[in-house]
């Protein structure tokens, strides 16, 4: 028996989201839920913070908690900024916050461990999605019961995704026919590729405020309740 009704399309119980807009990992800002994001890609480093609570070395992490960091990094080698260090003449990472957690100190010392691996920000354990470079807004409408919300999505996310971002608004999302100007879209493909251009740049150059003119998603209801 398919578990998701008269709608075909990802198991969401288990579904991996692609994209992340820099709102959402703004809102991941304190120890216990802390997220960056650098290169085009968000991080979870919860556990980072949580095992090296208390130390020193985490502060200058804390303090970019939900931003994007990728200033600290060399976009070529994807690894810490380097420079020559003018005490040691020594070639360093380049820290203007302090020392943080898997940079070595500047001058040899006994009491630092090097046994932890990979450096944070080389693996890819905490890799949680990419970010997305452009958003943009987008109007959903529930013709059964005529409530309408405004979401900000990836330029990028397929239809899918953004009915995941849609769910805390309807469990039932995927128990409805998702049409734009009177066309079913392809869950599959994007906002763009289903013909809902983005004209924020029209209206920039125009001089006009594109917030007035949202595109509106129109669904409606198959009567399966599939709740997912």
């Amino acid at each position: 028996m398919p578990r998701r009704g008269l709608v075909a399309g990802p198991e969401f119980e288990c579904f991996q989201r692609r994209y992340f807009t820099p709102e959402e990992v703004a809102r991941h800002n304190q120890p216990e839920d802390l997220w960056v994001s650098y290169l085009g890609y968000v991080y979870d480093l919860t556990p980072l913070a949580q095992e090296y609570k208390g130390s020193l070395l985490l502060k200058p992490i804390v303090e970019v908690a939900g931003q994007d960091i990728s200033h600290w990094f060399d976009p070529n080698t994807r690894d810490i900024r380097k420079h020559i260090d003018p005490l040691t003449g020594c070639l360093r990472y380049r820290t203007p916050r302090g020392r943080f957690v898997h940079v070595p100190p500047h001058l040899p010392r006994s009491d630092w461990a090097n046994d932890f691996g990979k450096p944070w920000w080389k693996g890819s354990q905490y890799e949680v999605g990419k970010l997305s470079a452009k958003t943009r807004s987008i109007r959903i409408i529930n013709t059964l019961t005529s409530q309408q919300h405004i979401l900000e999505v990836g330029a990028l996310e397929s239809m899918w995704e953004i009915l995941h971002r849609y769910l805390p608004y309807n469990a039932h999302a995927a128990s409805y026919t998702w049409k734009y100007e009177g066309k079913n879209l392809n869950m599959d493909h994007t906002l763009e590729e289903n013909g809902i251009r983005d004209e924020e740049e029209e209206f920039d150059y125009l001089n006009m405020d594109g917030t007035h003119y949202i595109p509106a998603i129109l669904l409606y209801f198959n009567d399966d309740l599939t709740e997912l």
